[in-house]
């Protein structure tokens, strides 16, 4: 089965969190809740609309989204429906092939997207203490 990928438009912004929302329930077991509701809002008010975001479908629906910025991945998730099934991967190529990514920052408290990652061929050069918005969440920094 094909899955089309087509850039994101404001109007896909509720579906967007709909996906991020059922992703990080599913991976992201170490978000405080007060966390969660703070990204929650600040995803679709700062950072979705400074960014190209991607939509991967299946069936007309999106099922995924990623965005880069100067060669850095900075979200790529995937429904926790549709988990599983190679969207992430197909997804995560599309971007790499489209956008010259190279780097890659995920939770230390998120195995499962570290070895996804190792497994797309990054390598981790670095940590810090603190996540993006200066939360104690410690990033592991991956490159390609």
């Amino acid at each position: 089965m094909s899955h089309p990928i087509r850039l994101a438009l404001a109007e896909d912004y509720p579906r967007i969190m709909e996906i991020w929302e059922s992703a990080v329930k599913a991976t992201h077991h170490f978000l405080a809740e007060e966390d969660f509701i703070y990204f929650k809002k600040v995803i679709p008010q700062d950072y979705l609309p400074d960014l190209e975001v991607y939509l991967i479908m299946e069936n007309g629906i999106a099922e995924g989204f990623a965005a880069v910025a100067e060669g850095h991945l900075e979200m790529l998730f995937i429904h926790n429906d549709v988990r599983g099934k190679g969207l992430g991967r197909t997804l995560y190529k599309f971007m790499k092939d489209t956008t010259g990514l190279t780097k890659v920052d995920v939770n230390e408290q998120n195995p499962q997207a570290i070895g996804f990652y190792e497994k797309m061929g990054f390598r981790q050069t670095g940590r810090s203490e603190k996540d993006g918005s200066g939360k104690d969440y410690p990033i592991i920094h991956m490159s390609l």
